[in-house]
């Protein structure tokens, strides 16, 4: 019997998630346990669907979690300003300067491609990274920790200088956004459920 698409899209879906690693995530709650025990922030970053994901996960990262969280998109009002202003790849690093972001705080990335520089997709992604990595080499580093949950491929500046960074493999179906944004809010879900966030 021929697997329909629903069959294969399930099919999929269980097979990224069977192939997630579970040690990384332990390694993710435990970051963001210090980064709750030191008091730190954190900033929680995606655009399209990944905004939307920002945005429920900052409420349970908050409720569940106690952990004090923002996602800079949750004001419409502001991102298009700064878009307006002085453009779409600036608008997270201007956020992240008005918010005075710390070495104790947190930003945590929602990407399928993990932001690219010079023009490339999730460009605001990558600035935002570069703006936070000592490591990079860039005047003003902050050094805050990066999380992320990016897709396939190379990952982006988010894979590249992250510390605790999961990556969604290839489902061969071709619908890379559609799972890789899925898992993503299974995992933050997980986070937010763990033991290490809930004592």
């Amino acid at each position: 019997m021929e697997l329909t698409f629903t069959d294969k899209y399930l099919l999929d879906a269980a097979l990224l998630l069977h192939h997630l690693d579970p040690d990384a995530l332990d390694r993710m709650a435990n970051s963001l346990r210090d980064l709750r025990d030191r008091k730190g922030r954190l900033f929680v970053i995606g655009v399209g669907g990944s905004a939307a994901t920002a945005s429920h996960a900052v409420n349970d990262f908050r409720k569940m979690a106690g952990i004090e969280a923002y996602a800079p998109t949750d004001n419409p009002a502001e991102i298009t300003a700064r878009t307006n202003d002085n453009g779409w790849e600036t608008v997270f690093v201007d956020w992240l300067k008005t918010s005075n972001l710390t070495a104790a705080d947190g930003l945590f990335v929602l990407s399928v491609g993990g932001g690219k520089s010079h023009g490339g997709p999730s460009e605001n992604i990558a600035e935002a990274v570069k703006y936070v990595r000592k490591p990079l080499g860039i005047e003003k580093g902050i050094g805050a920790h990066i999380f992320g949950i990016v897709g396939p491929g190379d990952g982006g500046y988010v894979k590249r200088f992250g510390d605790d960074v999961i990556q969604i493999s290839y489902p061969g179906s071709g619908l890379v956004t559609a799972h890789t944004e899925g898992i993503a809010s299974v995992v933050c879900h997980l986070l937010v459920s763990h033991p290490r966030l809930n004592d």
